[in-house]
């Protein structure tokens, strides 16, 4: 068979599958793309003898570069951007992964398991709101409230009260009867209206035609028959609107509707709503309360049931004649009836006496401790920031304020106080401007690890410890005396202390802390105790602004070991276990157990750690967990943080100068003539320069001046700062005349000098 001759003006196509690919292929967008073009001309075909094998030659090929917009034109640009899409993968994989789409999904699922449940619950709100209804038209029908109180009278032989009842529902009869006589002849009168009306325009439409009908009452049958077919919708809408209204009617009469929404916490059993609360209120025992509810009342709940930390706080106002005292006396049966434990169940006293603030805690959630304590490997304190103490029922780390507060500190042996204390001290050492004092009434190594940072220690039972606490005190007395007449000499005259001054050592008003343990021993010696209860006394009320802090613990608060007035004076109280009413509000202050902030709820070892706490924040009681650093059978973890504490020192700490020391540079400093000094022979120097100067040439004094310093020592002498080119500057004038002036007022007059 031969082969056929090609015509080299007309060569063989491609196979159309080809073309398509070559220049329709996606794949091949942006690449060079090649097309069959006719042999050149000049080019001698050949002819071949049958049965030969002939290699086809290759074909010359043209190609052009096609960019991105060409090839989306050429293929019509119906695919998505690559970026574009997977934008939006993304954007549904977040949702899909989303923490809260899940719980859409967990609530979705609760309430389709849930349906027939909730279903069977709504028919029977209907069914219980229609019966209600009935009964409330029947009572108002046959005057049932009025009769029940002529029956009421009539059985308490009353003769004054059954003539009032029988007079007010003839009343009652007389002025429904006369409403029913007003009312039928207007009733009659629009019926037989709308009647005429009706049949007026059912005859005009029977009669005429829409097209030959005036305007305006073509438009009266066009809103007709909108009307008519609006009807049906309306009356379906009614329909369902009655339906909620007797669900509504029908529902629970306690507060809450906890059945329609799934709790959105993994400890169910620990959920707690306003039907609960109202329900455990309705059977505490309490008859102005049970009288409420057994009359159909309902609680107001000022702040309804939500998560508080580890629980559930509300607030509501309590009906008349019952008081927050009076539901705090029941805690136990309250508790029981939430399903808690005493612990557990906190029912306090709000602004009001009728005011109920609640906090339920989760089950379990008290058991466990507060953890280690937070600066335990590492960090500092803020004396004037406060130190970590313990958790509140809420979960929330107590930074526990150590200026301007006096600690009380009590409960029974081996319930923590001594280790609370020792937490306390632990985070004033961590602070290298505080100074530490510790008194031990009693042969207990609890604060032996703390000697390398106490400036003065002592422990035992005799007399020389007692003596020696007492002359620490009333060596306070004399320092809190001195820092006095160390805040009026400084600039501005600032009433107490604070960081910045505690900062300048040479003005010794730095934080110090007097912590005595045991301090019933200390009151109660028959020979030091009195003179160390006034002078307790007289530094907690007075010291605390000067940075004196006084820290007390005690195992017996009774009214004869712990004064009166050191209670009541106290910024901070911490009760752990105590054993009556008394030692509560020894330790809290008086009235706090009858509100029904109770540290007598505190079991014995079971709570060991847990106190109770006034003060400690902004809130009226908190149920402290606090953090405990161990320090018994052979483990010491308070030895590490002490000599973490001795590295951070530096001579910040170190107590200030004596009273009488000539050597004060507080004292010696002349601030007028200073500047005067520093300014020289210049008319005016700005203050930025003055600053300078003086802190070079008086470190000690003026090293941490800022412009306020500056401008209250001038102020002392009537001098103001003045404007010059936009800046704050000094003027000489000034400083000369304000130092003649002192000069003059201190030179001796004509009789000084005669009498000498």
């Amino acid at each position: 068979m031969s082969t056929p001759e090609r015509d080299p003006q007309h060569p063989d196509p491609q196979p159309a599958s080809q073309q398509d690919r070559a220049g329709h292929d996606p794949e091949r967008a942006g690449q060079l793309v090649v097309f069959p073009t006719p042999a050149p001309q000049g080019l001698q075909v050949v002819p071949v003898s049958s049965g030969a094998v002939v290699e086809p030659a290759p074909g010359v090929l043209d190609g052009e570069i096609e960019t991105e917009q060409e090839y989306a034109r050429r293929t019509g640009g119906d695919r998505l951007p690559v970026l574009a899409r997977q934008r939006v993968v993304a954007l549904v994989r977040v949702v899909r992964t989303a923490e809260r789409t899940a719980q859409l999904k967990a609530l979705a699922a609760y309430r389709v398991r849930q349906a027939p449940r909730d279903a069977a619950r709504l028919c029977w709100f209907a069914l219980r709101g229609h019966g209600r209804w009935i009964a409330k038209v029947w009572r108002w029908a046959t005057y049932a409230d009025l009769r029940a109180d002529y029956r009421a009278a009539r059985l308490g032989g009353d003769v004054e009260a059954r003539r009032v009842a029988q007079d007010a529902l003839r009343a009652e009869q007389a002025a429904r009867r006369a409403r029913r006589g007003e009312l039928a002849p207007k009733l009659i009168g629009a019926g037989c209206l709308a009647v005429v009306v009706w049949a007026a325009l059912a005859i005009t439409s029977s009669l005429l035609d829409r097209a030959d009908m005036w305007g305006w009452l073509a438009t009266v049958y066009a809103v007709l028959d909108t009307i008519g077919a609006l009807l049906p919708w309306v009356l379906a809408g009614g329909c369902v609107g009655w339906l909620v209204a007797a669900v509504v009617e029908g529902r629970d009469r306690t507060p809450g509707a906890s059945w329609l929404v799934r709790p959105d916490r993994a400890d169910a059993d620990s959920w707690v709503d306003e039907r609960m609360i109202s329900q455990a209120l309705a059977h505490l025992g309490i008859a102005p309360l049970d009288k409420f509810f057994k009359a159909g009342g309902e609680l107001v709940y000022t702040v309804p049931a939500r998560v508080d930390g580890d629980g559930t706080y509300a607030q509501l106002k309590l009906p008349m004649g019952v008081t927050a005292e009076m539901v705090a006396a029941k805690r136990q049966t309250l508790a029981a009836n939430l399903g808690r434990a005493s612990l557990e169940t906190w029912p306090t006293q709000g602004e009001e006496a009728g005011i109920l603030d609640l906090w339920v805690a989760d089950k379990g959630k008290l058991g466990g401790g507060a953890g280690q304590w937070p600066l335990q490997q590492q960090g500092s304190a803020e004396v004037f920031e406060g130190v970590p103490f313990g958790l509140t029922q809420r979960g929330r780390v107590i930074n526990a304020p150590l200026f301007e507060a006096n600690w009380l500190i009590g409960g029974r042996p081996g319930q923590g106080k001594s280790a609370a204390m020792r937490t306390l001290l632990l985070g004033a050492a961590l602070d290298p401007t505080a100074e530490l004092w510790v008194f031990v009434m009693g042969q207990s190594p609890d604060f032996a690890p703390f000697r390398p940072r106490l400036s003065r220690y002592a422990m035992g039972m005799d007399d020389s410890v007692a003596e020696t606490a007492l002359h620490a005190l009333a060596d306070l007395l004399v320092e809190m005396e001195r820092r006095g007449k160390v805040l009026e000499r400084q600039p501005g005259s600032p009433p107490k202390t604070s960081r910045k001054l505690a900062d300048k050592p040479t003005l010794g008003v730095h934080p110090l802390i007097c912590a005595i343990d045991e301090c019933h021993e200390l009151f109660q010696h028959p020979t030091y105790g009195k003179q160390a209860e006034e002078l307790a006394i007289r530094l907690i009320k007075r010291g605390r602004k000067y940075g004196i802090i006084l820290i007390l613990a005690t195992q017996s608060p009774t009214k004869d070991s712990i004064p009166k007035e050191v209670t009541r004076n106290v910024s901070c109280g911490v009760a752990f276990a105590v054993a009556d009413h008394v030692a509560n509000d020894g330790l809290l202050g008086s009235g706090k157990y009858r509100e029904g902030i109770r540290a007598t709820d505190l079991r014995m070892k079971t709570d060991r750690g847990t106190c109770v706490a006034v003060g400690v924040t902004d809130e009226r009681f908190e149920l402290v967990r606090t953090f405990y650093v161990p320090f018994d059978d052979g483990i010491d973890m308070v030895s590490p943080v002490i000599a973490r504490a001795m590295a951070q020192l530096s001579d910040l700490r170190r107590t200030g100068p004596a009273p009488d020391d000539p050597h004060d540079p507080a004292t010696e400093a002349d601030h007028l003539a200073d500047i005067a000094e520093v300014m020289g022979s210049e008319p005016r120097v700005r203050t930025q320069v003055v600053l300078r100067r003086l802190g070079e040439h008086h470190p000690p004094v003026y090293r941490d001046w800022g412009f306020s310093d500056l401008k209250a020592a001038l102020s002392e002498y009537r001098i103001e700062i003045g404007k010059s080119h936009g800046h704050s500057v000094v003027r000489a004038d000034d400083i000369t005349q304000a130092l003649t002036d002192r000069d003059h007022d201190t030179d001796p007059g004509p009789e000084e000098e005669a009498g000498n």
